[in-house]
């Protein structure tokens, strides 16, 4: 039996990891189908690369979301955005719309469950995930930036991101270390000058709050 290859991992919020697809239709497509139930509802789905996993080159993966849809056989997939060289990972809202009413996707796309609501009759959400070229998600994320301001989407490059390495990422984090503590300089203990304690978590404390509003921060050439 073929073993079912591993590129993506998703997690709905407050739920475990999804690593293995439900079903591989083709070697660019994979779909994962998420169970949805009162006790354990989720808004947001986080879709990402997984670690050490490279696409193709010129191409990205773009995320469709389907719902159950019981006036017709076949569910169509809504594009919900992409993620691929630059854009490793992305947040999915997922709220306001019940499932028995899948016409109500929300226009671009920016698909809108709502897990909370209690006449909601979802059972299981279907997401799909397909490798596509770069310039073909590209333009569907920019057509539904435009549709739907508010979705946050962004239009990844078609060429590999050059990212910098270990020793360069580390000599910055050094540097925006220094920058920051040699304000606390001053202070002489036996001859030494002496940063305190404080001011290194102080450090810490907004140098994780930068990481998690801009990871990428450390990535770009700035002074």
């Amino acid at each position: 039996m073929a073993q079912i290859p591993q590129l993506f991992g998703l997690i709905p919020a407050g739920h475990a990891p999804i690593l293995n697809p439900s079903a591989v239709p083709s070697a660019t497509s994979f779909v994962y189908t998420i169970p949805v139930t009162p006790a354990r509802p989720f808004n947001h789905i986080v879709v990402f690369l997984l670690p050490g996993i490279d696409l193709p080159p010129s191409t990205a993966a773009a995320v469709y979301l389907s719902l159950p849809n019981p006036s017709s056989l076949q569910s169509a997939f809504k594009f919900l955005g992409g993620i691929g060289p630059g854009k490793e990972s992305a947040i999915f809202k997922i709220s306001n719309l019940l499932s028995n009413s899948p016409q109500n996707v929300a226009q671009g796309g920016a698909a809108e469950v709502d897990m909370d609501a209690p006449e909601s009759q979802v059972s299981s959400i279907t997401i799909g995930i397909s490798i596509e070229s770069a310039d073909s998600v590209s333009s569907q994320m920019s057509q539904l930036q435009t549709q739907n301001p508010t979705s946050g989407a962004i239009v990844l490059s078609n060429k590999s991101a050059q990212k910098p390495d270990t020793l360069l990422l580390a000599q910055r984090i050094i540097k925006n270390a220094f920058n920051f503590l040699a304000s606390f300089s001053g202070n002489i203990a036996g001859g030494v000058e002496v940063v305190p304690l404080k001011a290194f978590e102080e450090w810490w404390r907004k140098f994780e709050g930068r990481v998690r509003s801009d990871p990428g921060f450390l990535e770009r050439d700035s002074d």
